[in-house]
């Protein structure tokens, strides 16, 4: 007999010893019991010397593809294919080198299915010999528990997002005008007190405008609705692109708007009102491939020197708008400056 031949020999020998030994069997099953109560683990515990198993849970088995009497006996070289079988044994190795328990996980494919497990591995001591009992519980629905949650997470903060991004438009559309995308009345006085108070504190001036469409041209009141919301949009458009970030326009309500010209004396905002008055007095508004115009009167007012309080201040725009509407529209009037005491 070879010299392979008869340790192949003794190995089997000393497996079957094991396997009927009284002792090492009835400490395997008391172990055995005590991991039995370790739900979604399948355990198995191996000679320390070769590897072969001396006891096992019927689910080990059952993954291995085996009946139980097929697994005692036999090592993971032999139950397993040659490479898996390799892995196994060197993780086996590793934890009786450090002589202490060891937890690795271990993926790969067997009997057509993909795995991951973690298999903690135990050095103890069964009846004078040395063996290791191998604790297997899988990872698989724990990571697909993992994606899940991962994936609802992502889910969640998409819809966060979302939510925000909503709020953000919801509150931007609050505070401006649907038909001219200006600021509304509410934002306009909000920013307008703003004004207030800074020129009070560093004494310096800023404008104010009221504006209003002068009456509809024939053919716009003949189109109606349609035609006059063209018209609006057209002056939205205009009054943006000719004030600045730091100024405010808003729709006040119907054909009138206003302005906040921040910084701007009286003369400076009545030159770049007259503009605007020509850029409208010019504008071409399309409706169905026809050609529509208008036309805005505009009152000019300063503060502190045509008045010395926001309400005095918008009756003086007023005063001015007044003046201008007089004069037969589309015309730029300028609030008259106050000469008292309070000056």
């Amino acid at each position: 007999m070879s010299a392979g031949a008869e340790t192949n020999s003794q190995a089997r020998e000393s497996a079957g010893a094991a396997r009927t030994d009284p002792a090492l069997l009835a400490a395997a099953g008391k172990l055995l019991a005590a991991y039995a109560t370790l739900p979604g683990v399948m355990y198995g515990i191996k000679d320390g010397n070769d590897g072969r198993y001396i006891a096992a849970s019927e689910s080990l088995a059952q993954f291995y593809g085996r009946p139980l009497d097929d697994v005692l006996g036999h090592n993971d070289t032999e139950l397993l294919d040659p490479t898996l079988g390799a892995a196994m044994r060197a993780a086996d190795q590793t934890a009786l080198a450090h002589g202490r328990q060891l937890s690795s996980e271990h993926r790969f494919d067997w009997l057509d299915k993909k795995h991951q497990w973690e298999v903690l591995r135990v050095v103890t001591e069964l009846a004078g010999r040395r063996a290791l009992a191998c604790l297997w519980r899988d990872l698989g629905p724990q990571r697909v528990r993992e994606a899940q949650l991962h994936a609802a997470i992502e889910q969640i903060e998409q819809h966060q997002t979302a939510i925000h991004q909503l709020r953000r438009e919801f509150g931007e559309q609050l505070m401006r005008d649907s038909a001219t995308g200006l600021a509304t009345r509410g934002n306009f006085e909000d920013q307008l007190r703003r004004e207030v108070d800074l020129s009070t504190r560093e004494h310096r001036e800023f404008a104010m405008v009221l504006l209003e469409l002068d009456d509809d041209s024939e053919r716009v009141a003949e189109l109606g609705a349609r035609a006059h919301d063209q018209v609006l949009e057209a002056m939205g458009r205009l009054l943006r692109g000719n004030t600045r970030a730091m100024d405010a326009s808003c729709r006040l309500q119907g054909r009138r708007f206003a302005v906040l010209l921040s910084g701007v004396g009286l003369a400076t905002a009545h030159s770049r009102m007259e503009g605007l008055r020509r850029q409208c007095a010019t504008q071409i508004v399309v409706l169905d491939g026809e050609e529509l115009g208008f036309t805005v009167s505009i009152g000019v007012a300063s503060f502190p020197h045509t008045a010395h309080s926001q309400t005095d201040l918008m009756i003086a725009c007023e005063a001015a708008l007044g003046e201008a509407r007089r004069r037969g529209g589309n015309t730029v009037a300028l609030a008259s400056i106050r000469f008292d005491s309070a000056a």
